[in-house]
């Protein structure tokens, strides 16, 4: 299970959108980066390949739920 997961935009431009996160996974730190098109490289070493694919979904869900949904919707 992912725990204290942290976010945080590096790059917000016409071109290009980037953020930085970082998250523990079985007592270890990792860090990386996630981009626009759900591409996300490591800062850190890697997670085991056996687990890379399940953490990769869940960040990618976690970035979608934090960066693109709105939760502040304003009343019409």
């Amino acid at each position: 299970m992912i725990s204290h997961f942290q976010w945080k935009e590096m790059k917000n431009n016409w071109l290009n959108r980037e953020w930085s996160f970082s998250f523990f996974y079985q007592g270890k730190m990792h860090r990386g980066t996630y981009y626009k098109d759900g591409t996300i490289t490591w800062q850190t070493t890697a997670p085991k390949e056996s687990d890379r694919a399940d953490l990769e979904r869940h960040i990618h869900d976690l970035m979608l739920y934090h960066v693109y949904e709105d939760h502040n919707p304003t009343d019409p």
